[in-house]
């Protein structure tokens, strides 16, 4: 073998190898998007002082079976009659269910009263995937800039994915009847962002003088916008 195709084949290899590294770095940041758990489980451990990003694992021989059991009765409908954009979701997640930690996943029910909203937001933290528990629901989402919107009608047994952190929203269509879903969704504690409470509620305002040239709109009307109670439906 001539020494020169002993160096092409070293140079192949080390190519080889970093490419490799590359490949499995990109697929680490691709699926980071909780903490990866380095055991079988990390219970969550409320009481600790300890802060970290998440939450500090209870001592593992004091964990029992009631840690990963929550009765959370998603099987039974929500009031909405009390909310103002006639929604109401039902969060699981590690705040409410400690045995959650590090798993990345969470749920939550979402019951709409007839033509209930559950109004424009985001998960900062997740992917959302829908499934129709009763009823016809208008729904999508809007795509960073230039914002392109995906939205469709769907019935009993659908489902329909929300990337993560993209704008999105649902709508009952009856008029008459109540309709339910659930979410499950890609992190343990995957947060929510309301727009319009987010826009014209946040506290302190955000300048009338901003969001009067953001929307082209006059002062006035912001004001009137931010004067009124922007409701959580998010419990």
């Amino acid at each position: 073998m001539p020494p020169w195709t002993k160096h092409l084949t070293m140079a192949s290899s080390s190519s080889l190898f970093l490419i490799a590294v590359l490949l499995a770095l990109v697929s680490w940041q691709a699926t980071a998007y909780d903490p990866s758990p380095l055991q079988d489980f990390c219970v969550a451990d409320m009481k600790s002082p300890v802060r970290v990003n998440g939450f500090p694992c209870k001592d593992p021989m004091a964990v029992n079976t009631e840690d990963f059991f929550n009765p959370a009765m998603l099987d039974q409908p929500r009031d909405t009659k009390n909310s103002k954009v006639g929604s109401n979701v039902t969060n699981i997640n590690v705040i409410n269910f400690p045995g959650l930690n590090t798993l990345g996943i969470s749920l939550a029910r979402i019951d709409y009263g007839p033509l209930g909203v559950n109004t424009p937001h985001i998960h900062p933290r997740a992917t959302e995937l829908l499934t129709v528990l009763e009823g016809t629901l208008y729904l999508g989402f809007v795509t960073s800039n230039p914002n392109r919107l995906f939205s469709r009608v769907v019935k009993k047994g659908d489902v329909f994915v929300f990337p993560k952190a993209m704008i999105h929203f649902q709508m009952n269509l009856a008029h008459d009847k109540p309709a339910a879903a659930l979410s499950s969704l890609s992190s343990q504690n995957p947060g929510v962002i309301s727009i319009a409470n987010a826009v014209f509620g946040s506290n302190p305002p955000i300048s009338d003088d901003v969001l009067a040239t953001a929307f082209q709109v006059e002062k006035k009307l912001i004001d009137w916008l931010q004067s009124q109670f922007w409701e959580n439906n998010h419990y």
